[in-house]
């Protein structure tokens, strides 16, 4: 995958050289690549892009010599698989309540005997 045309930008905004931004965006594209299987679908883009801000934005911080908190220095960055997962996990909640809605919707059917109409199931 080429490299997105907001490197210069990310690049100058954290204070970092255009050939690290280049190096860091490899990395960052990666990675997403290993998480998601594949290097042409919208979710390894955004993993991408989301994984390189906050790459480039730690190593903005380190040459700056600005580490927010150094007593935590053992602990690793893992914001960007958090925010992952828990896309993931609102999609399985989204699932849940759609199949929720679903089987309610045909149950009234069932017992009531007359089919609702769109606007009644999305309210009840």
């Amino acid at each position: 995958m080429r490299a997105p045309k907001i490197l210069p930008w990310v690049a100058h905004k954290d204070g970092i050289s255009e050939q690290l931004a280049l190096h860091l965006w490899r990395r960052a594209a990666g990675e997403s690549e290993e998480l998601t299987g594949c290097c042409d679908s919208s979710d390894y883009y955004l993993i991408a892009v989301r994984r390189f801000l906050d790459l480039s934005e730690e190593e903005g911080e380190r040459q700056l010599g600005r580490e927010p908190l150094p007593g935590l220095l053992i602990v690793p960055r893992i914001n960007w698989l958090l925010r992952h997962q828990n896309r993931m996990l609102q999609l399985n909640l989204d699932a849940a309540m759609k199949s929720y809605r679903f089987w309610l919707t045909n149950w009234r059917f069932i017992v009531f005997g007359r089919k609702p109409t769109a606007c009644k199931a999305l309210r009840s």
